[in-house]
């Protein structure tokens, strides 16, 4: 089950704003709503903008409820009932005239429930060219499945409930069950967390080597291609140049992301829209150097400085073109490294809906997180091996509450480190 339908239920409750699903294209927002508009109304329209010319037409006509809803009558032929009826306007972006119409179905006095998704939506938020209708809008982001859903997906409910378990007393789950929960990461690791991917490993009875990776390329091959389709060309070419790069940018010693990965006399003034059209699109995700380990870690950013990660582990293996089998087998250590800490961080934004990591002296800490209050550091390692000088360096200079390391390791609490095996991050959210 995707936690978001959480959500959903609690929209459900009070309906009176319209909800906006936001995501990268292949996370499944069209397939949640329409399963949630399906079971939970009686009577329910389903309209894709992109496809359906003449309802586009409607919304350009005109931006007052009464008037869409008379015209979409006569156009499908069927009757809008305000209280039992619930509207679905996909692929949503390609009508900025239908996002606006969203104000007034929010300000009507009739209990109109309408629901809205498309492709690069967070792209068409940040370049609207009218007043976005904000506060009359409930928008919910949706990510590529995290660990957790991968359980829940697969049944293993009873696994993570022990992962959740002993996330929260430190203790050490039996090395079988452990061994199990790392087998079932690596191999998320591999498949990533777009539906896609999960639902066709269920289908091959959850034998990994019978996966159609070929799903990957072509959610890439769509990903690279919405970059030249929804912007100018040159644009487009250099978003595309910037997605390509972000394996070398994560491959490199220090992993900073520097522009001159992209092209070796590129500079930030031309290429910085397009980052911003990524970051909006939510396919790439921004971790910002923090020149402070003090609240707000927002305000203490570096603007020259930051990572950027590819926003599903399973699509960063592929964008390199790694064979699966190199991660399952532990062959190519220094690239698992990196689609670790690509994991790390796909399992913490969602929550924090922003990363930072950490300087100091000749250190670097992978992670800064707030939990309850209390900034606390991440340490990220791929393996059982966890001698780095960075963690303990920071914990002698600063003294935080506790320190949080991820690793191949057990469960446990030392020396003021939690921790946290690589399947259990999620927890972290939780927490």
């Amino acid at each position: 089950m995707r936690k978001i339908k959480e959500d959903l239920k609690i929209w459900k409750e009070n309906y009176k704003m319209p909800l906006m699903l936001v995501g990268a294209r292949q996370t499944g927002k069209t397939y949640l709503l329409d399963n949630f508009c399906k079971n939970n109304y009686n009577n329910y329209i389903y309209i894709n903008l992109e496809k359906d010319e003449n309802a586009k037409k409607v919304f350009e006509n005109s931006i007052n409820p009464e008037t869409i809803i008379e015209q979409l009558e006569i156009l499908k032929n069927r009757t809008l009932n305000a209280e039992d009826t619930i509207l679905f306007l996909d692929e949503i972006q390609v009508s900025e005239r239908a996002i606006t119409s969203l104000k007034y179905f929010c300000e009507s006095d009739k209990p109109y429930k309408v629901v809205c998704a498309g492709s690069l939506l967070g792209v068409k938020i940040n370049r609207f060219k009218s007043s976005f209708p904000v506060g009359k809008v409930n928008i919910k982001y949706l990510y590529p499945m995290n660990f957790e859903e991968f359980l829940i997906a697969i049944k293993e409910e009873k696994l993570l409930n022990e992962i959740k378990k002993h996330f929260a007393n430190n203790e050490k789950l039996i090395e079988p069950i452990h061994d199990k929960a790392l087998d079932l990461y690596k191999k998320y690791l591999v498949l990533g967390g777009m539906p896609a991917l999960i639902n066709n490993f269920i289908e091959n009875n959850y034998n990994i080597s019978h996966v159609n990776f070929e799903l990957q390329e072509q959610i890439i091959t769509a990903y690279l291609a919405d970059m030249t389709k929804y912007t100018e060309n040159s644009e487009g070419l250099k978003n595309n140049q910037i997605y390509n790069a972000i394996p070398k940018e994560l491959a490199r010693e220090n992993n900073t992301f520097k522009f001159s990965i992209v092209d070796e006399s590129a500079r930030k003034i031309r290429y910085k829209s397009s980052l911003d059209w990524l970051l909006a699109s939510n396919m790439v995700l921004k971790c910002s150097l923090t020149e402070k380990n003090e609240s707000p870690l927002k305000a203490f950013i570096s603007s020259e400085k930051f990572k950027l990660y590819l926003s599903d582990p399973g699509l960063l293996r592929a964008l390199s073109n790694l064979d699966y089998q190199e991660i399952l087998l532990e062959k190519n250590e220094m690239f698992k490294e990196v689609l670790t800490e690509n994991y790390v961080a796909c399992e913490l934004y969602p929550n924090a809906k922003e990363l930072f990591y950490y300087n100091f002296d000749k250190y670097e800490i992978d992670f800064l997180i707030k939990i309850n209050g209390e900034i606390i550091p991440v340490e990220v390692k791929s393996g059982r091996r966890t001698n780095n000088k960075s963690l303990n360096e920071y914990i002698k200079k600063y003294k935080p509450q506790y320190s949080i390391r991820i690793s191949s390791k057990n469960f446990g609490f030392e020396n003021s480190i939690k921790s946290v095996p690589l399947y259990a991050v999620f927890c972290i959210n939780n927490h």
